[in-house]
């Protein structure tokens, strides 16, 4: 878990320049893209950034986590996070608080806030949206492991 002090590395999509550009991603940046989340979702194999679009202004992410899986809870003093539920059940705690999240709901995470996630049954996946920011490096460890 991150301490005030250490550098934010937000939810792993939040430093998305790390992985290839979709064409979604290409898309995007031409003034479209789209996506069937639920699709995507599916076929996710594997754990962390399932889909990745990213504007001149949004980074909008896919996570896709087994039970139990999610993110550590970690400080994000530059941005606000929308996070809205695709496929499964999961909690995002938000300053100690845990909201329940599954297809369709949806929790606004205020910048300065701390932030986890964790799948609370099977498979959980779910978007963020933010404001478009540089790309952060990963505080030490593994953030998507908790």
């Amino acid at each position: 878990m991150a301490t005030g002090d250490e550098p934010s590395g937000g939810d792993p999509p939040c430093w998305s320049h790390l992985f290839a550009e979709s064409e979604d991603a290409a898309a995007a940046s031409s003034g479209g893209g789209a996506a069937d989340l639920a699709a995507v979702a599916r076929a996710a194999t594997g754990r962390g950034p399932a889909w990745t679009l990213r504007s001149d202004d949004l980074d909008v992410n896919l996570l896709v986590f087994g039970a139990g899986e999610g993110v550590v809870e970690h400080r994000n003093a530059e941005t606000d996070v929308l996070v809205v539920g695709v496929e499964g059940e999961g909690v995002v705690t938000v300053d100690g608080r845990p909201y329940p999240v599954g297809p369709g709901r949806a929790v606004l995470v205020r910048k300065g806030a701390r932030r986890g996630t964790r799948a609370s049954g099977g498979r959980f996946a779910y978007l963020t949206c933010h404001r478009r920011r540089p790309g952060l490096w990963p505080a030490s460890g593994d953030p998507t492991v908790a």
